[in-house]
């Protein structure tokens, strides 16, 4: 056995290592339990017990334990969670360098760097999507327009789709690993502000913004991006009215939470940006106005006259009058993907590491209260824009027992 180092949630720690498999560090010597661990409890048609679940853990770099990625079902007794956190990382080429991610991590410091409100989120919209050898597009000025980048990409965002959080609560946490064959790289986790505090965007209108309420935190500052999310009017436009009398419900119900991320020193100067698009289809909500906290079910469209039967609600029983979170709901949020999008880092004289506070503001080369370790490569791609496609397209998360809040 010997030992190496590899990075766990942004921090690097030593492993031990039998072979070519890392040994992440033991949970039980966790020094408490973060906020967001230990906040699920099984509902009526769950079958697994709180306890399975949270033995589905992680030890943070602050040393408390945190919830991570597990399974729908548990392999060892079969039982049914409920929800997933798709695809499983462990199959990323970045899983044995950054390890399990701890989810929450940034929630959990964000007051101490600073920030005047605490930013909680549920334990059921944290989702991972991931892929290999992701081929990029390269837009540059020169001659380097003929070359062949690639990168392992390994992605997670608190992206609730079944609540009304979202329709006004900017502040989500995201987690972002990358590794590209032109030495581009950086692992970053924060809490991102995505488009406005208060107000979201029309799914069929980008341009139509829709006031929703008061954020929580009321201090939440706009990030810049979009989250574009179905209501009322593109259900009654594309599903319940559509011009040529053809309903088309992915066309309606889906959101896409368009982000624009920087980590930034101290002096306001760019180490690294992105701005993936995280997309999802069959939500099982859209906003309504009319309806307390604006809160509607696409479930209710299958039972309204002339759509039984049609698209989405194809295998809904017109006799059956399903709940939102019936697992035979069509709409649950299991179809996902991602727009990787531009990845640019602005760092040839380094250092690599860098501590920031929650919100990636605030750079220094030492840690400071509150302070979370990014890393992001000694590297500079700004002669050309890296920018890479979809990933996960093709891919339903859904499993037995699935259902909303999901």
């Amino acid at each position: 056995m010997s030992a190496k180092k590899i990075a766990l949630g942004g921090m690097v720690v030593l492993a031990a290592s039998c072979g070519d498999d890392p040994v992440f560090p033991d949970v039980s010597l966790a020094v408490g339990d973060a906020v967001s661990f230990g906040v699920w409890t099984p509902g009526p048609g769950d079958t697994c017990s709180a306890a399975i679940h949270d033995s589905y853990a992680t030890l943070g770099p602050d040393g408390l334990r945190y919830p991570t990625w597990h399974p729908p079902i548990d392999p060892g007794t079969g039982c049914t969670f409920g929800h997933e956190h798709g695809r499983n990382p462990s199959g990323s080429d970045l899983f044995r360098d950054v390890g399990p991610i701890p989810f929450g991590y940034a929630n959990q410091h964000l007051e101490a760097g600073g920030f005047g409100a605490p930013r909680n989120e549920d334990h059921v919209g944290h989702k991972i999507e991931w892929e290999n050898d992701v081929v990029m597009n390269v837009d540059d000025e020169g001659a380097s327009a003929a070359l062949h980048i690639t990168c392992d990409v390994l992605v997670k965002l608190h992206q609730g789709t079944h609540s009304p959080d979202a329709f006004t609560n900017n502040m989500h946490e995201v987690v972002y690993h990358v590794r590209c064959t032109d030495r581009t790289g950086f692992s970053v986790t924060v809490l991102s502000p995505i488009g406005t505090p208060g107000e979201l965007v029309a799914s069929c209108d980008r341009d139509r913004h829709i006031p929703a309420g008061v954020a929580n935190p009321a201090i939440s500052p706009d990030g810049g991006g979009k989250r574009a999310i179905p209501d009322a009017a593109c259900v009654q436009e594309r599903i319940l009215n559509p011009s040529d009398g053809r309903p088309r419900f992915d066309s309606a119900l889906r959101e896409s939470w368009e982000m624009s991320v920087s980590v930034r020193a101290a002096n306001g100067r760019s180490l690294a940006s992105f701005n993936p698009y995280f997309q999802v289809f069959d939500p099982s909500r859209f906003f309504d106005g009319g309806q307390a906290n604006g809160l509607a079910r696409p479930i209710d469209l299958c039972y309204v006259a002339g759509l039984e039967g049609e698209d989405r609600c194809e295998g809904v029983s017109p006799t059956d009058t399903l709940s939102w979170n019936d697992p035979r709901s069509p709409f649950k949020g299991v179809r996902r993907f991602v727009d990787v999008n531009a990845n640019r880092i602005r760092n040839a004289d380094g250092p690599s590491v860098w501590y920031t506070d929650a919100l990636g503001r605030n750079g220094r080369t030492e840690p400071f209260p509150g302070s979370i370790r990014q890393w992001i490569a000694a590297y500079d791609n700004e002669h050309y824009d890296l920018h890479g496609p979809q990933i996960g397209r093709d891919r339903s998360y859904d499993a037995p027992g699935v259902h909303a809040p999901n």
